[in-house]
């Protein structure tokens, strides 16, 4: 497993993010409420190296899934707001601003076929403890999982031929 990348040697100029960054963000907050360790443990098998490319750190791919979802995006506008985002950066481990991304973007895809439904369920867990540390749900709310579903028919009818 790799760590964070820390570019910062690169360049003695290069600021890290946060000093640039509003510490009390809500991104920054909950960055600090997940247990990442937990989610590295589970998703150590999706991000390990394959040959001739370094491993990608768990956090920046769980850190992706999790914007992706809270914010309902495409991976192709998932990863134009991560490049201009600190906040997306900062979420996702980076130590400095990132002008490129640090992953080829038709890797969004791979890792999703390569999740699989037990580490899905780790990030529902980890993003449910969470809501719990913060308040945001109770005790009681965690106690029945309702689940819909619910079809509903396609307002597109078959063609006959």
């Amino acid at each position: 497993m790799s760590k964070p990348r820390d570019d910062r040697q690169k360049d003695l100029l290069l600021p890290a993010l946060d000093q640039i960054i509003d510490m009390g963000h809500p991104l920054v907050r909950l960055a600090a409420l997940i247990d990442w360790n937990v989610l590295n443990e589970r998703f150590g098998s999706v991000c390990q190296a394959g040959s001739g490319q370094p491993g990608l750190p768990t956090r920046l791919i769980a850190g992706l899934f999790i914007l992706k979802h809270m914010h309902d995006l495409s991976d192709e506008a998932l990863c134009a707001r991560w490049i201009e985002n600190p906040y997306y950066q900062h979420f996702c481990g980076e130590l400095s601003f990132c002008h490129r991304l640090p992953f080829d973007r038709s890797s969004m895809t791979r890792w999703r076929q390569r999740l699989g439904e037990e580490q899905l369920v780790a990030l529902i867990q980890e993003s449910l403890s969470v809501a719990h540390k913060t308040g945001a749900i109770g005790a009681k709310d965690l106690e029945r999982v309702v689940v819909d579903t619910t079809v509903r028919r396609s307002p597109i009818r078959p063609t006959r031929g």
